[in-house]
């Protein structure tokens, strides 16, 4: 029996199996999977090589004396993070030499056939929830939390429907935009008295804008992986001309001029408390709609106030674009601060719903509507802000990376 063999293949079935995982989930870029990867090979004793882009990597592995090289696909999302939270530890113990190739695989396969925490009308839910603590940002009137209420039940359903029915995940932007665009131009924005019917529609499609692809994007071309941030930003860009046509369609279905896609808020008639509150419900949205442990709600709603709170403090200091980076900075600097830290989960998911909350695509779908709509000004300036504000936000958490102390070392350390 050839044991030599015998290890190398399942050490190549192992890191293949595990770069799959982390494209799946490669929520922060190709950089992390590429480092994960090989620091697993060093903790198994072996050389390994990646070249990795947004839909797959090729792996190559070299152990005694065979030289084997793979190619992994895998299609990122951010959908379960309860996968990458069980797979922290493991990684750690793969890393360190502490398990060996074969119980690696074992452990692997569990997490990744594992089923979601959360049943799907709780997932449906949660993407209620995450729709509904976003919409005071869009307009801060009870009209726009009670429309988010309806046309996010729809997305929702559609998302869970998605989920299956696969092959309506390819359309699924597509059809959301063009359902809730119907909806809302014929049953809620008939006439101007309740706001613009985009930020009518926004927080039901919050849910499918791509600030996180965006994002990722722009940090990847930052680290140098300038293949896979160019591939990552032209998907983004192609989920969001979804929506945008989405929302045309539902324009042209009804027969109601392309003017009526204005962008002017109702007067605000929330209360201070209701404002405070939402924050609260995204947070639990957020947590059952990615299949987040409900145990780490209240460290991630800490770090959702932290986010909303040096923000506002900055931007009133700075401006808005001043005031978005500071606060990706001090997001940053605590989660990775945090994910440090071997009982916390991933930087990612500590990163997650504090993201979220600096709403980074809704600025280039306005700025797509807009344009649609007529108004080239105020298109081309909604597109150029979300070219600022992305840049601001994936810099920002580059830099908190950076500044965050490791745990346990002395300052300046």
């Amino acid at each position: 029996m050839d044991t030599g063999r015998d290890a190398h293949l399942q050490e190549v079935a192992l890191l293949g199996e595990l770069t799959r995982l982390l494209l799946d989930t490669s929520g922060e870029g190709a950089e992390e999977v590429h480092r994960s990867v090989i620091a697993a090979a060093g903790g198994l004793g072996v050389r390994a090589n990646l070249v990795v882009v947004p839909d797959g990597a090729t792996v190559t592995v070299a152990s005694h004396d065979e030289l084997s090289t793979i190619s992994v696909r895998g299609f990122p999302e951010v959908f379960r993070m309860d996968q990458v939270i069980a797979l922290k530890p493991l990684l750690a113990e793969i890393s360190e030499g502490r398990v060996g190739a074969a119980e690696a695989r074992r452990r692997l396969s569990a997490i990744t056939a594992a089923r979601p925490p959360y049943p799907w009308w709780l997932r449906l839910l949660g993407i209620v929830l995450f729709a509904l603590g976003f919409a005071p940002l869009m307009q801060s009137t009870w009209y726009e939390v009670g429309t988010t209420a309806v046309l996010g039940t729809v997305t929702a359903t559609l998302a869970v429907l998605s989920e299956r029915v696969g092959r309506l995940a390819p359309v699924l932007p597509l059809l959301a935009a063009t359902i809730v665009s119907l909806i809302t131009l014929e049953a809620f924005a008939r006439t101007h008295a309740h706001g613009g019917p985009v930020l009518l529609m926004l927080p039901a499609l919050f849910f499918f804008v791509p600030g996180d692809y965006l994002s990722a994007a722009t940090a990847e071309l930052a680290a140098g992986f300038l293949t896979t941030g160019a591939i990552r930003l032209v998907y983004a860009v192609f989920l969001l001309v979804q929506l945008y046509l989405g929302i045309v369609l539902g324009l042209v279905i009804t027969g109601r001029s392309r003017h009526d896609l204005f962008d002017v808020a109702a007067a605000s008639d929330l209360p201070r408390w209701a404002l405070f509150l939402a924050w609260i419900v995204f947070t639990v949205g957020t947590v059952l709609a990615f299949a987040i442990p409900l145990r780490l709600l209240g460290r991630l709603l800490l770090l959702v106030y932290l986010t909303v709170g040096v923000q506002t403090a900055a931007t009133k200091l700075i401006g808005e674009v001043g005031g978005t980076f500071a606060a990706a900075v001090a997001l940053g600097v605590a989660a990775t601060w945090l994910g440090r830290r071997r009982s916390q989960p991933p930087r990612i998911v500590l990163l997650l719903p504090g993201f979220f909350t600096l709403t980074v695509g809704s600025l280039g779908l306005r700025g797509l509507t807009a344009l649609a709509g007529g108004y080239p000004i105020q298109g081309f300036h909604d597109l150029t802000k979300m070219i600022t504000i992305v840049t601001a936000i994936a810099t920002g958490l580059l830099v908190g990376s950076v500044l965050a102390p490791r745990p346990g070392a002395a300052p300046g350390a």
